[in-house]
């Protein structure tokens, strides 16, 4: 198959799973925990915690036994298939059900989370790295435009439900719910028709394919001190990525908990989700004109004054200007990380590298939800509690300063031995 087919059929896996980042990581779900199933802010952010924990258990074994037995896409397909049926299982949440709501929340971010894991190391497997920034801001834009689309849908069931005949607002959420599972597993075909794992001749029954992971796994850790700017990128991620997470994990809740309305919520959610398209594309295309640092320096500092100009919102116009900031950066940011990681990674263990970055930035990623729910218990203020994720912005800034991204790519070219 040619270079161009793999890459169009990667970049729709993004338009697929990206309507479960937005109908229930960042727009609907989050507030029908609060006002249906019974949950608070809080608890959703313990929630949260709890998913990233579980995601990050799982991804670097998966991910080296991924590399091991070549068997990327077979993993990829059966977290899909798993998240997709937890979204569409969402639906049988009712008044009060916040225990259900939760699990199954938690289910679906480990489907999303864990397969992003083997997405995200098919990136290497497509494409060259110096077309990569371009490919993976491809692929974090269509994300925008499929997520964007099915959550315009959604929307337009939630507030127009008496319109089209349905009992009331909650069961058009549940609607939603639903169409997450199906668009996400309709849109996913293209990947698995397309993308053929190449099957290790030497990988063993279970056990042996297990043991030969663990060993792998064990590996990562003592080979990292090889590659020092790989670390030191990995180090600063861990901060940003868990400062962007909290952001969109927690939007609704705290606009909700602050007094915007549910229909303005998922309003400007949908606008962060448009401008996010041609926003992403134009970031990819200026991270390869002035550089992929430079363009995350511009990111996280945009980000840095998203938090701070949050804390004083106090209404739904608000709202959408910082809708509007997010989308211009967010995209970009996640994309161009990918891109400088997958150039740093060594040869023949990119799942293995990529289940150890989930492992370590989902660990470090409860942190973010976690210290918004403490501050919240503590304080009892959520703007408090927003105003605290701004820390792990500043600290990711700090110590992306240190990392030498052409050393790093020196670096991964030296040959991988144990």
């Amino acid at each position: 198959m040619n270079e161009k087919k793999k890459i169009r059929a990667w970049v729709m896996y993004d338009w697929a799973n990206s309507a479960f980042a937005t109908t229930i990581m960042a727009a609907v779900m989050p507030i029908y925990f609060i006002s249906v199933a019974g949950g608070t802010d809080g608890s959703w952010s313990f929630t949260q915690t709890a998913a990233a924990i579980v995601v990050a258990l799982l991804s670097p074994l998966l991910g080296a036994i991924a590399d091991y037995s070549g068997r990327k896409v077979f993993f990829l397909r059966a977290f899909t298939i798993i998240g997709a049926l937890a979204s569409a299982g969402l639906a049988f949440v009712g008044t009060g059900d916040m225990w259900l709501a939760s699990v199954l929340v938690v289910i679906g971010m480990v489907g999303f989370g864990t397969g992003n894991t083997f997405y995200d190391a098919l990136l290497n497997d497509i494409t060259s790295p110096d077309l990569r920034e371009g490919v993976s801001a491809r692929g974090y834009a269509m994300g925008y435009l499929g997520g964007g689309l099915l959550l315009a849908v959604n929307l337009g069931l939630i507030l127009g439900w008496d319109k089209i005949g349905l009992p009331d607002k909650t069961a058009a959420s549940q609607i939603s719910f639903v169409s997450v599972g199906i668009w996400w597993l309709v849109f996913s075909w293209p990947l698995f028709r397309n993308l053929k794992d190449q099957r290790s001749a030497i990988a063993g029954g279970l056990r042996d394919t297990l043991k030969t992971g663990s060993r792998r796994l064990g590996e990562t850790f003592s080979q990292l001190k090889k590659y020092p700017e790989l670390l030191k990128f990995m180090v600063s991620y861990w901060f940003f990525f868990d400062g962007i997470n909290t952001i969109i994990v927690m939007a609704a809740s705290y606009g909700t908990t602050i007094g915007i309305e549910d229909k303005d919520l998922i309003t400007a959610l949908l606008i962060t989700q448009f401008i996010g398209f041609p926003a992403t594309l134009a970031f990819g295309k200026m991270a390869d004109r002035l550089g992929s640092k430079k363009m995350l320096y511009g990111s996280l500092v945009t980000y840095l004054i998203i938090v701070i100009l949050g804390y004083f919102m106090t209404n739904s116009l608000h709202f959408y200007l910082l809708a509007c900031l997010v989308g211009l950066v967010q995209g970009g940011s996640q994309a161009t990380s990918r891109a400088i990681f997958s150039k740093m990674i060594p040869q023949g263990r990119t799942a293995e590298f990529n289940g150890f970055l989930s492992f370590t930035s989902r660990f470090f990623s409860f942190g973010g939800p976690l210290v918004f729910g403490i501050v919240k218990l503590v304080s009892d203020s959520s703007r408090s509690a927003l105003l605290a994720v701004a820390l792990f912005f500043v600290a990711g800034i700090i110590l992306l300063t240190f990392v030498n991204l052409a050393k790093g790519e020196k670096e991964a070219e030296q040959p991988y031995s144990v």
